[in-house]
């Protein structure tokens, strides 16, 4: 073997000539090229991006090339870009695994068939640099590496996700050069990075040369002091000077003009400490993101480091920031992209900022290792709070483990892999300590608690005492250690909301409560996200949290025939695998976001309007921000009934302070007939931000200020004065019924219409049915096994008894008594359906049905209709313009729409339960004429149509797999159980299940010729 193989299985061996871990920069000639920030446009910096030559081996024992030397001939080998992952190039297994380790957990060692990636590439170096130090940086590299420059071995590195820097000095040239590297897919440091991700290896991020003067500032450390009273700051600038010799240092701080607030300079060598002092800074914060630049000069280089003056605390077990309280508004970010995989562009890093400040969140938890430093460039730019951690996760060990009581964690305990541990935390704090974003440290993720997260809690606090340190591994709920006194937040995953309601309510627990991850944002959901944040708002000990997860992680992929589609777990062969579990954002892969999305941005929003005195027109408004009044919003308020404006108008001055509420007169009419009047409300940016346009909204909310006359959608024709009685004959169980301008037809065997039409236009191209079967969605993964165990999905009608009567003047009367079953099980229900036609051509169904006592909930209870090809246009009053469902409809407004069939639906990656609105009152579902079917009731009803059947959903594993029906299905549910986020999270909340074991249901609905009554 060419290379030293016992250092990728050695878990003391972390590096070999690496430098120490310093805080992220790039020095620049002067104080204006450092203020811009373009790397490029410093003499000191040189890419090493771009093409290199690269040969992939599924074995490193297969090298047996001395490809490293200067005279090997690699000009047959592949061109790869650097920065890139192997996997979505060709090369290797793409493999998607949640816990699970991909090979036989047997720490420290790897299979002896371990992946290796050869680089090689030619580069030049200029003239310019001949006097100075020349670093090598490689910002990630999964998961361990050999460097070679010009034929000479310089070090090896491992820790994939934070930066490994090499002084090259010795081994570069002016002119050209040549740089080798051999990357393996494992090491012993894979068992300390079992993310929930797709596993990728290579160069993924950037790698570029630093020229250094041979005496310049290594490291920088801006720490900040403040007197008792908070008015005056001091910053403690700790530096670093490499080269043995004294350096004159001269620091700046200046403000956003770039005005200069604070100077010093000073003969530095080896570490020394300067001081600036600035009373009354202003502060940083996520929702006001000032920022001072601190400019070091050394020598002929400048190092701007952005300081946000802001301090941390933990008061009486509330979590604070500048002296106030803060609920953190958070998502979990992996870094994902649908094409690249985890080596992501500057411009998506941005879109993915963007897109999350206009939904309101506030904290990003770096899930589950340190982003790229320019991420948190962006996070003290834009304003986001940062839970930076550490690239630890040991979660396979937990599955490999057989864990008794009392066992300790084979890693976490173990004193041999404590310096791996601890070196994972040195280097995250090292690069990221200057970051005003970066608000609490993170130990890792799942992995167990024990000494050596003790450790690393230690070195961090020891290090900076400024952010308060996490981990959610030493929850009590877990297995491990119960020290744990070198943590200051309880951390918690996918509690419930009584779970932590309890916890808030213990005297006993003094830790603020930080849920790192909660409601589980796969397929259709979360749906519990108002009940977790109306007891976080309420209990000052409850800190906020962050969903779990910020994107789908799909891969973009085209089946044989071309088509588009995003890939997961096993669809490459990849075992083990974990499915579709990656796929569990609040937005798709290329970030459109989800409906979830919607919601969490309406229950998370920094406004809050509540009812006052509506008849005097008084709302009570609160302001939910931290730090900023609501002066840069304005309120555009409106009153409708029926889907048509009455009033409107626009109040500009919005001046309430943070955390406080002012009553707000709406100038709208009060008269007395407010019967059917909708109030909204709705917050909007009165100015154009970096990350929004003008009139974006922030939150809305809707009264209703009189209880609706019941619109008829279903009016009596103007001719039924005039129309004769009902025609009705039954032949072979075959009930016709006949009237002015319709023809019904009821199948007595089935139960069920079989034909509906409307001056010979047809409205039906199947039987009715009644229907309890959904799609499953993502979140039922666990209830489906029960539904599926009692054969809810095969269910299928059984009549006992059809009758019917003609009552004259009355119309017609069927009743049917049935039962809903499956083979095997006794039926689910049983029920009696009562069919009324109207000399009109208005049937009212009632149902009163009566549901097996021991079955689990139910997915829905409903009509089932389909309707032919054609029957496009949907009309609807209730809520949307979305889906809602009974816990899932924070984000939804009462109102009358029109979308077509196709815009009822919601695409997930993984099909699944979709479209339903919640709360509908009445609808009409017709062709391009108007003709079609409406449907009302006096009690609101959940309302769906598609062009795919529940058991359409339920077959599909991709998108790609359906086929899309020329009919349109139409579901009039008396009830659907809620979303929720079992998936991961608790199970469905008892109130948003469909439990009853006894119901009644009536609705109404006939053809209509819509634009024949408009």
């Amino acid at each position: 073997m060419i290379i030293e193989d016992s250092y990728w299985k050695d878990p003391n061996v972390l590096h070999v000539n690496r430098e120490e871990p310093r805080s992220a920069y790039i020095p620049y000639a002067t104080s204006e090229s450092a203020q811009a920030g373009k790397r490029a446009h410093s003499p000191y910096f040189q890419t090493l991006n771009g093409n290199w030559k690269f040969r992939y081996y599924a074995s490193v024992h297969e090298v047996k090339e001395e490809f490293y030397r200067e005279t090997a001939d690699v000009s047959s080998w592949d061109d790869l870009l650097v920065p890139s992952c192997w996997q979505v190039n060709g090369y290797d297994q793409l493999h998607y695994t949640n816990v699970n380790y991909p090979f036989p957990c047997d720490p420290p060692f790897v299979p002896d068939e371990n992946p290796a990636g050869l680089y090689v590439r030619e580069f030049n170096v200029k003239g310019q640099w001949e006097s100075k130090e020349k670093h090598i940086v490689f910002e990630g590299v999964n998961s361990c590496f050999y460097l070679w420059v010009n034929g000479a071995f310089v070090g090896y590195s491992q820790g994939s996700r934070v930066p490994a820097e090499f002084d090259i000095s010795s081994h570069v040239r002016s002119g050209r050069n040549r740089i080798a590297v051999l990357v393996l897919k494992w090491c012993d440091g894979t068992y300390l990075e079992d993310q929930d991700a797709w596993r990728y290896s290579g160069i993924f991020r950037d790698v570029y040369m630093l020229a250094r003067e041979p005496v310049h500032v290594r490291d920088v450390f801006a720490k900040q002091e403040w007197s008792e009273d908070r008015e005056q700051a001091r910053l403690q600038v700790e530096l670093e000077i490499k080269g043995g010799k004294t350096a004159f240092v001269e620091l700046e701080l200046r403000d956003d003009a770039g005005s200069l607030i604070a100077d010093c300079q000073s003969h530095a060598v080896g570490k020394e400490q300067l001081t600036l002092v600035v009373d009354k800074p202003e502060l940083w914060n996520a929702e006001r993101p000032y920022l001072y630049q601190l400019y070091v000069r050394g020598g002929n280089e400048v190092i701007r480091i952005p300081v946000g003056f802001r301090y941390i605390e933990i008061y009486g077990g509330v979590f604070r920031i500048n002296g106030q309280p803060v609920k953190l508004k958070g998502v979990n970010r992996h870094d994902s992209h649908p094409e690249l995989g985890q080596t992501i562009p500057l411009a998506h890093m941005v879109k993915d900022l963007h897109v999350m400040k206009k939904h309101n969140i506030n904290t990003i938890r770096a899930s589950h290792y340190p982003n790229d430093p320019r991420f948190l460039e962006l996070c003290d730019s834009y304003g986001f709070y940062v839970v930076d951690e550490a690239d630890l996760e040991c979660h396979g060990m937990g599955i490999a483990e057989s864990w008794a009581d009392g066992a300790v964690h084979k890693l976490s305990a173990n004193p041999e892999w404590r310096a791996a541990f601890v070196d994972r935390a040195i280097r995250m704090v090292e690069r990221d300590k200057n970051h005003p974003s970066v608000i609490i440290w993170s130990l890792g993720n799942e992995s167990g608690y024990a000494e050596n997260h003790i450790a690393m809690a230690e070195w961090t606090r020891g290090r900076d005492s400024s952010r308060p340190v996490h981990y959610e591994g030493a929850a009590s709920i877990n297995k491990g250690l119960t020290d744990v006194d070198a943590l200051d937040v309880e951390s918690r995953m996918y509690a419930s909301p009584a779970e932590i309601e309890l916890y808030a309510a213990d005297a006993a627990q003094t830790k603020p409560l930080f849920l790192c991850e909660y409601s589980h944002a796969m397929g259709n959901g979360p749906g519990d996200l108002k009940d977790y944040w109306d007891i976080i708002y309420r209990e000052p000990k409850l800190m906020g949290g962050c969903v779990w997860e910020w994107c789908d992680h799909g891969i973009k992929t085209k089946t044989p025939d071309g088509t588009d589609y995003y890939a997961y777990g096993g669809d490459f062969g990849d075992k083990p695998n974990d499915g579709n579990f990656c796929i569990d954002g609040l937005v798709t892969p290329d970030r459109i976001p989800h409906t979830g999305l919607l919601e969490l941005k309406q229950v998370i929003a920094p406004v809050r309007i509540e009812e006052e005195n509506l008849k005097a027109g008084i709302v009570k408004i609160t302001n939910l921000y931290d730090f900023i009044d609501l002066s840069h919003l304005a309120l555009r308020w409106k009153v409708e009934r029926n889907g048509g404006i009455l009033e409107q108008g626009t109040i500009w001055q919005l001046k309430v302070a943070p955390h406080t509420s002012q009553a707000l007169n709406i100038p709208y009419s009060t008269s007395a007939d407010q019967a059917g009047l909708i109030l909204t409300l709705s917050c909007w940016q009165k100015e154009e931000t970096r990350w929004a346009e003008a009139g974006h909204e922030i939150m809305f909310k809707q009264f209703e200020l009189g209880a609706a006359d019941a619109e008829a959608w279903l009016p009596a024709s103007e001719q039924n004065d005039i129309a004769t009685l009902l025609q009705v004959s039954e032949q072979g169980k075959r009930l016709t019924v006949e009237g002015f301008d319709f023809l019904y037809v009821f199948d007595l065997h089935k139960g069920a219409f079989t034909e509906m039409s409307k001056h010979g236009v047809p409205m039906l191209a199947a039987p009715t049915a009644f229907n309890i079967w959904r799609a499953p969605t993502d979140n039922d993964m666990n209830v489906k096994k029960e539904w599926t165990a009692q054969g809810l999905d095969r269910a299928g009608a059984k009549v006992y008894e059809a009758k019917w009567k003609n009552e004259g003047e009355s119309g017609v009367i069927i009743r049917v008594n049935f039962s809903l079953g499956g083979y095997i099980r006794h039926p689910f229900l049983h029920g009696e359906s009562v069919w009324r036609i109207d000399r009109s051509g208005v049937i009212t169904l009632e149902v009163q049905v009566n549901v097996r006592g021991n079955l689990p909930f139910l997915p829905r209870f409903g009509l089932q209709l389909t309707m032919p090809q054609g029957m496009e246009e949907v009309e609807y009053t209730g809520f949307g313009p979305h889906e809602s469902y009974i816990d899932k409809r924070q984000s939804v407004k009462k109102g009358r729409y029109r979308l077509t069939v196709d815009e009822m639906f919601e695409h997930y990656i993984m099909p699944q339960e979709n479209g339903s609105r919640f709360g509908t009152e009445r609808a009409m579902v017709t062709n391009a004429l108007g003709m079609g079917l409406a449907f009302q009731s006096s009690e609101p009803f959940s309302f769906q149509t598609a062009h795919y059947t529940s058991e359409d959903l339920t077959a599909a594993a991709h998108t790609y797999e359906l086929v899309k029906r020329k009919e349109t299905i139409v579901h009039l549910d008396y009830a659907m159980s809620g979303v929720g986020s079992n998936s991961c999270g608790p199970q469905l909340l008892e109130q948003y299940r469909f439990d009853s074991k006894a119901f009644h249901f009536e609705i109404q609905f006939k053809p209509v010729f819509k634009e024949d009554e408009m």
